[in-house]
Formats: structure tokens, sequence, C-alpha cells
């Protein structure tokens, strides 16, 4: 961590903020700036005191520490944040999801009273390479534009992998729309897939996914990789009667098995023109292929979709999944979520592990499948062949020495 700047403690109670001073400057901080709220810190650096760092109590007069977060992301989002709290773990967790949904640099949570073996820990982690912070959103593409790449086959789809949580093997992948566009490079769905769905022209992508997909299953599968692809479908193709033969000609007409295809759907999307879409999603799975609840807990009829739809597959949120092995309450309901799956005898996913606890949490719950970045980015499918090779070679070298699976 760096001390040559100040570092700022926000704390209201004098003895609280007295100690985090002490043991700072103990630790090596070379400065040390106090406020008793978060109208105070705001006010130091107006005045031009930007500090290397802020300890932040949350519950103070006047500004709270959330609100003191908030504008903080405001005004200096590189600065990182340690918060130092009495409050219950649960709000302490919330408190963290929120600093980041305001893009502060969150280095961890301590519970008071704050010890400098803690204090010190965090600090030691803040040395450690940053995390690339997100890219803003590329801007939206017009309609035209995007039908053109559609119409000249700019569209592809990359694989992200999903592994077996119990023996590491790759048995499926994810295959996400993206736009090689011919200026802009490779472009994610979010340039042009909210664009597709206003226009009522989403299905035009949808069946190009689909078809290239079901070929390089085919192909996939020819080379010895007994995995299945899965496909979105998006909320506005479900009212259509006729999807479900449409999507079966396609799959069928690029030489692929429906059974080796997963039809992705998010609770959303299934709750929507209802009578329409249990007559596709029936059809669908009477034709052979996987169908998947996408997002599961994020929509408001989770219970009763899997009462009335033939899922075969529940895919676990990220919002839940991501750090659900130090976050008690995430915890609870991802183990609740695998419980239904198993008891209604569907798959479990969890996407969204971003990191070794991830992992190891959710293969202690029992999880069938894991996808994420800890595993794989997504990827083009020379390297989704090549990734698996490696990853087959690996795991049977460890088959032979008796080593434990591993991500």
């Amino acid at each position: 961590m760096n001390f040559t700047q100040s570092i700022l403690i926000v704390e209201d109670h004098d003895f609280q903020r007295r100690l985090l001073a002490r043991i700072l400057t103990a630790l090596g901080a070379q400065g040390v700036l106090e406020a008793a709220n978060g109208r105070e810190a705001l006010a130091l650096i107006e005045r031009g005191s930007a500090p290397a760092l802020v300890v932040c109590d949350l519950d103070m007069p006047e500004m709270d520490g959330m609100a003191f977060i908030r504008n903080l992301g405001e005004r200096l989002p590189d600065v990182p944040v340690i918060i130092a709290s009495a409050l219950d773990p649960a709000l302490l967790g919330s408190v963290a999801k929120m600093a980041d949904a305001y893009g502060v640099r969150l280095l961890g949570v301590l519970e008071k009273p704050v010890t400098r073996m803690h204090l010190a820990q965090l600090l030691a982690a803040g040395d450690g390479p940053r995390q690339p912070r997100a890219a803003p959103p590329a801007p939206r593409f017009p309609l035209a534009e995007i039908e053109a790449g559609i119409a000249n086959h700019e569209f592809v789809p990359f694989f992200q992998p999903k592994l077996d949580m119990q023996t590491g093997a790759v048995v499926g992948a994810e295959a996400l729309a993206r736009w090689k566009h011919p200026a802009k490079g490779i472009v994610a769905p979010y340039g042009f897939i909210l664009t597709l769905e206003q226009a009522g022209k989403i299905n035009t992508l949808t069946f190009l996914m689909l078809e290239q997909a079901a070929h390089a299953t085919r192909r996939l599968r020819a080379a010895g990789l007994e995995i299945t692809v899965s496909v979105n479908l998006s909320t506005t193709s479900l009212a259509d009667v006729t999807l479900a033969d449409r999507v079966a000609g396609v799959v069928t007409g690029a030489g692929a098995d429906p059974k080796h295809l997963v039809l992705e759907i998010t609770e959303t999307a299934a709750m929507t023109s209802l009578a329409p879409a249990l007559e596709n999603l029936t059809r669908l799975r009477m034709k052979g292929f996987g169908l998947s609840i996408d997002d599961y807990g994020t929509g408001f009829a989770s219970l009763a979709q899997l009462a009335r739809v033939p899922f075969t597959e529940l895919k676990i949120d990220q919002g839940f999944v991501t750090g659900c092995g130090e976050h008690p309450t995430a915890h609870v309901i991802v183990e609740a979520s695998l419980a239904l799956a198993h008891g209604l005898k569907l798959r479990a996913v969890a996407e969204g592990i971003e990191t070794q606890s991830d992992w190891d949490a959710l293969k202690g719950m029992g999880c069938d499948m894991a996808q994420g970045y800890f595993m794989a980015r997504p990827m083009d499918e020379a390297t989704l062949l090549d990734f698996c090779g490696a990853r087959g070679a690996r795991q049977a070298a460890r088959t032979q020495t008796g080593t434990p699976s591993r991500p």
C-alpha cells in the first residue's frame, strides 16, 4: 500500500478513530486525516486532500458511510476503501455489494473492534495487482448496421466451457453471440441484443447462432468430445408457436442431434406469453433438446416455472454464486437451490465462479457443473477444442497418479 499519501479515517466515535490512527501510523502511514462523518470527509477531499486509502464506518450522523461511499465512487473511484463496522455481517455483505455496484474499489470489510493483524492483511492485499475495472458498455449500434452484420455473417458464437465439479472434465459449453465488427473488433451482446429485441428482429440472430452452434456441436463430437452445447433463446422468441419445429429443423439440418444441445431460457421468458411458451418448451423437450432455466433466483415465479415447464437443468444466477463462500446469505440461497434442483432430478449449474473459494464452496455443496472466468472465458471454437484437449490430458494424468481433480 502506498503510504506517501495520507489515509483518511471516517469514523464518528473518537476512541475508535484515534485507535485506527495509531494502528495505521504503526503500520507505516506517514499522514492520517480524520473526519467524524461522510460530510466532513467529502469537504476534506474537495479541498484537495486525495487520500491513498479510506477507512470508513457506516453508522454516522449527518452523512452515513453508505452515502459517503456513493459520493466517493463519483469523485475518486480508484481510491481503495476498507469498511470498519460493528453491524451484522449480513448487512456488511450487502454494503460490500453496494460499494462494488457504485464502482468503489473495496479492499474488504472489518468487524469492530479492528485489530492490527486484520488491518495489515487487508493493506497487504491492496499491494497486489489491481483487478481490471470493467470496461464501460460499448455504444449500441444502429439497427441497419446490426442487420448488415448479420447478413454478412459477422456474428459468431464464442464458447464458455462448463466443467463437471467432481471430475473437472469439460462436459458442456455455452454459445454466446459475438460480433466480429470490421472496424470495432469483437462486440459483446450489450451492443446489439436490446436493439434487435426492441425492433422484433432477434429471431434472425437467434437462428444464426443456433445454426452455427449446431455445426460446432457436430464437429466437436466428431473430434471425440462428449459435450453438450447451450444456446440462449430470447424472451420474445417463445411467443411464436412455430418456434420448436423451426429450431429442430435448423439443428437436424446442420447434422446435429437435438439431445446434444441445451436451450437456455430465463425465468422471465418462461413467464411471457405463457400458453405458446409452454407449447414450444414441451415440444422442444419431446424432440430431445435439454431445457435450462437460466438466471435462477432472479425472477418472481421460480417455483411455478419449475412445476409447469419440463426443465432438465437449473442454472443458478451468478449474483448468488460469486463470493458465496464468504457471504452466509448467498451460501444459504445456493444450498437451497441445489437441494431443490436435485430433489427435482435436474442438473445444477453454477455460473459466475470467479475464485478458488467459489469453486470449493460449490463443490462442497454438491453442485454438478460450473461455469465462470475462474475456469475459462468465452473462446472461439478452435480454442475450445485445444482447451478441452489440454484439460483431458491433465485429467488423465491426475487419474493415473491418484491426484485429486482441480478446476
